[in-house]
C-alpha cells in the first residue's frame, strides 16, 4: 500500500500498542487533535485517554514522566513538538535517560522513544527550525534515528519500540506529506544499519533524512548532464553509525560528499568525514566536500529561508564546480 510519511508513523504505534498493552503515547496534542501534523491521528479513538495522553506544555514533564514510567518497566512514546524544545529537557533525557543504565550497572532499563521533528522549509522561523541532531548524537547511552521515507519510518520506529534503551526518533517536518509503498504485514528494520538508496560508480554522497530526497533529485540531473554516477548512502541511524557501508562506498567510488541541512560548523559531517580520513584516506582522488547549512539561525521571510536550504540544483551545481565536471 502507498502511504504517506505521517500515516506510517501512526500505523507502526497502532501496531506496537496492539502488541504491547501496556505501551503508552504522550505529549502535546496527540490525542483528540491527531498531533500537530497528524500523525498520531486515531490513536486516541482507538486507544482511548488512557494511553494515547494529552500532556501540559512542559517538555520537562514528558521527558521526565517517560522516564519514571520506563523505570517502572512500562514502554513509552513521548512526543516533543519540535526539536529546538528539547534543551528545555537536557537534564532528563541527557544525564538520566541515557545513563541510568549504565550507572545502575545494568540492572536498570529506559525503553522510551522520543519523537520530534526538525528542520527548515516551512516557515518555521529561527526557534521552531533547527536541525540539532548531532548535539544528541553525541551522547553515549542514546540512540539517534532520522529516517528519510515512510517505508524506513514504519520499520524503524517498531524496532525502536521494542528497544530497551533510550531512542531519539526525528522526523523531518517536510517529510511528512511524501509517499511511498509500504507493506501491511509486519517488518521491523535493524538500528545502525545504512542503506544505498542509489548505485554508482563516481561519488558516494552520504546523507540523511530530508536531504535524501534532494540528493536523489541532484543525482538524476548530474546523471543526465555528464553522466556522473552519484551513489546515495543513506545513514537512517546515526548513533549507532553504519561506518562500514560508508568506508566501502567511498573505496568504491575514491570521491566522497556529505549532505545535511544543519550548520557546517559542529555538524555531523564533521564525524563522517573524520571516518573516512581515518579510514579511507588513500582511496581519495579529492578531497571531502561538506555541503551543510550556513552558520546562521534558519530565517524567516521566504526569500531567505529558500536561500538557505538546499534544492537539488544547488547540490548539483556544488558538486560540478568542486569535482571540475
Amino acid at each position: 500500500m502507498i502511504i504517506t510519511y505521517a500515516e506510517a508513523i501512526s500505523a507502526a504505534i497502532k501496531e506496537e500498542m496492539k502488541r504491547d498493552k501496556y505501551l503508552t503515547l504522550i505529549g502535546e496534542d496527540v490525542g483528540r487533535y491527531g498531533g500537530v501534523f497528524k500523525a498520531t491521528k486515531g490513536l486516541f479513538e482507538e486507544f482511548g485517554p488512557e494511553r494515547i495522553r494529552d500532556t501540559p506544555i512542559s517538555e520537562t514533564a514528558i521527558i521526565g514522566t517517560a522516564i519514571g514510567s520506563a523505570m517502572l518497566g512500562y514502554r513509552v512514546i513521548a512526543e516533543i513538538m519540535y526539536i529546538d524544545f528539547l534543551m528545555v529537557a537536557m537534564d532528563q533525557l541527557i544525564n538520566q535517560a541515557a545513563k541510568l543504565h549504565y550507572m545502575t550497572g545494568g540492572r536498570v532499563n529506559v525503553p522510551i522513544v522520543i519523537r520530534t521533528q526538525e528542520g527548515a522549509g516551512i516557515r518555521n522561523a529561527a526557534q521552531h527550525s533547527q536541525c540539532l541532531e548531532a548535539w544528541f548524537a553525541h551522547i553515549p547511552g542514546l540512540k539517534v534515528i532520522i529516517p528519510s521515507n515512510p517505508y524506513d519510518a514504519k520499520g524503524l520506529l517498531k524496532t525502536a519500540v521494542r528497544d530497551n534503551n533510550p531512542v531519539l526518533f526525528i522526523e523531518h517536518k517536510k517529510l511528512y506529506s511524501t509517499k511511498c509503498e509500504v507493506p501491511a504485514e509486519e517488518y521491523t528494520i535493524d538500528i545502525g544499519k545504512a542503506d544505498i538508496k542509489l548505485t554508482g560508480q563516481h561519488l558516494t554522497l552520504i546523507c540523511y533524512s530530508y536531504m535524501v530526497l534532494i540528493a536523489l533529485e541532484a543525482a538524476k540531473i548530474l546523471k543526465k548532464k555528464y553522466n556522473f554516477e552519484v551513489e546515495v548512502v543513506d545513514l537512517m541511524t546515526i548513533s549507532p553509525l553504519d561506518k562500514e557501508t560508508i568506508i566501502k562506498s567511498v573505496k568504491k567510488t575514491n570521491k566522497a560528499a556529505i549532505l545535511h541541512e544543519a550548520p557546517l560548523q559542529g555538524g555531523f559531517a564533521g564525524e563522517i568525514a573524520a571516518i573516512i580520513q581515518d579510514s579511507a584516506f588513500d582511496y581519495l582522488d579529492y578531497p571531502i566536500l561538506r555541503l551543510c547549512g550556513p552558520d546562521t539561525p534558519v530565517p524567516y521571510a521566504p526569500e531567505l529561508e529558500d536561500f538557505y536550504v538546499y534544492t537539488p540544483e544547488k547540490v548539483a551545481e556544488r558538486i560540478i564546480d568542486y569535482f571540475r565536471l
